[in-house]
């Protein structure tokens, strides 16, 4: 097919070719560009489709190639590579050992085509490749593969709804991906490969511990969804730590390392009280991970007598926060009492004195002294004090201030007008000052190592905040289960990856957050730039700052500033 010429100007245009072989039944569907050179004119390949065996094959795959061609031709100049795989051909080319080949070019006649982000699937794709998250798919399902891949990096690169994060992957990663093509991978997430996740996640702990996962750190919240109908069985309405009370949600409940490495999660409807999905989840894990000891750490919130009581006949070890001002009037004098504390050794333990105690059901209380914290709490009620105070002076209602529990516990009230500060109760709460209690059922550890491990709960709770913020695991804006489910995986996929390349960094020294990390590879970029004369297109890499060069060697690459032949 030839294009038209009118006197000088040749318009090119695209077309979509059904080519066949001799002696074969195969037939290649490509999309085919005219153009001239000189006084010649050419045909190359724009894109290969894909290869049809009978007719019906040839329909489908040229419905796509059409489809593929609309959108080639709405920009004004076509690029040879198809879009999706732009970021691949950048990465695949810098990857190649340095051609010493001289290339002559002249720079008048460079023009930039586009801006892509390296960094993030050069780093956070290296580690998905480590983790085995990239055989997670079979192999017959290349699309859904890759679209898996590419969404996670979107995740971690710029967390949002799924029909941002197609846009944001083609407008600043040269990656492009249809909105549909992303539903299907989410709907091929079935079950099975949600348990490969997990066990995926896990096997990475336990390798990078050497087998040694003995504390497992457990923790609930909540995710909510944009929209105020209840559905399937795990979308309900329940209580809200986000204040949604009117939106449904689903539980989820994530356990994780000291380290903070991700080992597993579960979901529960949304209307489930976080306490009862507990031994539930202890059950799943001794189930489906070779893990032979775990001992469970959470807050005081997490853990009722109830519960306590279930992890113990399940023979579950445990540390948990104790609430000391909750205890019999005997045990809390016996808490308070000066005579008992013992002097700590260790001069680097914020502990100055600790004392131990025992309860029923062979548990210890571990009860420890602050001197850091005694100061920060005895500032922090003296300036809930002086606002009191300042308060009942200028109001005129002033028993409005009972309400306030902040205010209530160092109020006394008088007849039904005169409030006033309550001396004895301040003169009690200053008793508390830096004390804190543990409860544990483990024998085998002594205080300052329950301690220890207690200390750590923190690292659960930055997985949370970097799964709400970082990543944004919420709100949810799919509505059936399977999406819903899906949804999290994809992001549990992500946190897996961004906590894992944490850990390794800072095992070797470097300790940045996660989202410092991110936006330090969000600038790692290159120029794609193609010669208007010989149709060359070379890669032109940004430069980077001293901590970008810092993670990329910690991640066993050189970051490589040459630029190169774009094939």
């Amino acid at each position: 097919m030839l294009g038209f010429c009118f006197g000088i100007y040749y318009i090119p245009f695209m077309f979509v070719r059904i080519k066949t072989s001799k002696n074969s039944p195969k037939k290649a569907v490509q999309i085919v560009e005219s153009f001239r050179t000189g006084t010649k004119v050419k045909q190359r390949i724009v894109r290969h489709v894909g290869t049809a065996f009978d007719d019906s094959e040839v329909k489908k795959l040229r419905e796509v190639a059409e489809f593929i061609k609309a959108k080639l031709e709405t920009v004004a100049q076509p690029t040879l590579f198809s879009p999706e795989t732009l970021t691949e051909l950048a990465i695949a080319a810098r990857n190649k050992e340095p051609n010493q080949e001289t290339q002559n070019v002249n720079i008048t006649d460079l023009r930039e085509e586009q801006r892509i982000i390296l960094g993030i699937h050069e780093i956070y794709g290296k580690v998905f490749d480590e983790l085995g998250f990239n055989n997670l798919v079979s192999r017959r399902k290349v699309a859904a593969r890759r679209n898996l891949f590419h969404t996670v990096m979107a995740r971690i690169a710029n967390p949002a709804s799924k029909r941002h994060s197609v846009l944001d992957l083609a407008a600043r990663f040269g990656v492009d991906l249809s909105l549909s093509a992303v539903y299907r991978m989410m709907d091929s997430l079935d079950s099975e490969i949600v348990e490969k996740i997990k066990k995926r996640a896990c096997q990475t702990a336990n390798s990078l511990l050497n087998g040694k996962i003995q504390v497992a750190f457990y923790d609930c919240t909540t995710l909510y969804f944009e929209s105020f109908t209840e559905g399937d069985e795990l979308l309900k309405n329940g209580y809200s730590k986000d204040m949604k009370f009117n939106q449904p949600q689903v539980m989820l409940a994530l356990l994780t390392t000291t380290d903070g490495l991700p080992i597993g999660y579960e979901l529960y409807p949304g209307n489930t009280f976080e306490g009862n999905t507990l031994v539930d989840a202890i059950q799943r894990l001794q189930k489906n991970y070779e893990i032979c000891r775990v001992v469970f750490v959470a807050d005081s919130a997490m853990l009722s007598q109830k519960n306590i009581e279930l992890l113990e006949e399940q023979g579950v070890e445990y540390i948990v926060g104790a609430r000391l001002k909750s205890m019999s009037t005997k045990k809390q004098n016996e808490i308070l009492a000066e005579d008992t504390w013992i002097n700590t050794d260790d001069s680097e333990d914020d502990v100055s004195k600790y004392k131990e105690m025992k309860l029923s059901n062979n548990r210890r209380l571990i009860v420890s002294y602050n001197p850091a914290r005694a100061r920060k709490d005895s500032r922090d009620r003296n300036t809930t004090i002086d606002k009191l105070l300042k308060k009942i002076k200028r109001s005129k209602d002033p028993l409005s201030l009972v309400s306030n529990y902040g205010y209530k516990k160092f109020i006394k009230v008088e007849g039904k007008t005169d409030i006033y500060l309550d001396e004895e109760k301040v003169a009690q709460a200053a008793q508390w000052d830096g004390i804190h209690g543990i409860i544990s059922n483990v024998q085998s550890m002594e205080p300052s190592q329950l301690r220890a491990q207690y200390r750590c709960l923190w690292e659960i709770e930055e997985c949370f905040r970097i799964s709400k913020h970082d990543l944004k695991f919420r709100p949810i804006f799919h509505w059936t289960e399977n999406r819903v489910k899906a949804h999290v995986a994809i992001c549990f996929i992500a946190l897996v990856c961004v906590r894992y390349l944490q850990y390794q960094l800072r095992v070797q020294g470097l300790a940045v957050s996660v989202k410092k990390t991110v936006r330090e590879l969000l600038s790692v970029q290159a120029s794609i730039v193609r010669d208007t004369k010989t149709k060359k297109r070379y890669l032109i890499p940004s430069a980077i700052t001293e901590l970008g060069h810092k993670i990329y060697r910690k991640c066993n690459k050189k970051y490589n500033q040459v630029p190169c032949l774009l094939k």
